[in-house]
């Protein structure tokens, strides 16, 4: 079984691989029921990971009719989509302008109403409430060389964490999910939300024959 795991994370990973290169030279579709994306190369595929439609399975049972939405880190912006979809009120962000620019010509495709912004986690949010955020972030220990690498990678020192939850002590919001695999190193996440006075819970634990995934719920301690 960890060949397994080992064989399908080296698919998965953006840099192996010629024939994976080849399949991502131009953009691909990826749909989730009704919803339809374009994916552009240089943004994050959902194709091969399982992340994605693991976080579609659990948005969709949420009630989210007039709920102010966020998803940080749209890439495709499917999941952003389907909550559009639902009735929320959307807001999706990333750091990657060829993937709000894909996202935006998707929303006029599935005739959906979904607000871009173009910032690094919180930095040009409105400090206003959400009722719902969303992330499915980077979490691999290494120094991102580009934008695109910035879907995988979340620094060295897990920089990309330090600042999202020391940003997230100054938000309001009801519901901050946030989804991670085992291969990830999910303590030390964990140890840097609680050095910021947030308390993670387990919401959800998706098991498949590769890897197991978690949805954490993360709120802030009293």
């Amino acid at each position: 079984m960890k060949n397994i795991r080992n064989f399908i994370k080296k698919c998965t990973h953006p840099f192996l691989k010629s024939g994976l290169k080849l399949y991502y030279s131009k953009p691909r579709k990826y749909c989730y029921e009704s919803v339809c994306v374009q994916v552009h190369p240089d943004v994050f595929p959902p194709h091969l990971t399982f992340s994605t439609k693991i976080l579609l399975d659990f948005i969709k049972d949420l009630e989210l009719n007039n709920k102010t939405f966020l998803e940080l880190g749209c890439g495709s912006g499917i999941i952003s989509l389907l909550a559009s979809q639902k009735g929320a009120i959307v807001t999706a962000s990333d750091v990657n302008k060829i993937a709000l620019n894909y996202l935006e010509e998707s929303a006029i495709r599935n005739n959906l109403k979904v607000r871009t912004v173009y910032s690094d986690l919180f930095d040009e949010i409105d400090k206003t409430k959400f009722d719902f955020i969303i992330v499915n972030p980077p979490y691999y220990p290494k120094k991102a060389k580009n934008v695109k690498e910035k879907a995988w990678f979340c620094g060295e020192h897990f920089e990309y964490f330090e600042k999202l939850f020391s940003q997230l002590t100054e938000i309001e919001f009801d519901n901050f999910y946030m989804i991670l695999s085992q291969d990830c190193e999910i303590e030390k996440i964990v140890s840097i939300a609680q050095k910021n006075n947030l308390k993670t819970q387990e919401a959800s634990k998706i098991k498949n024959s590769f890897e197991n995934n978690f949805i954490y719920k993360i709120t802030k301690m009293n």
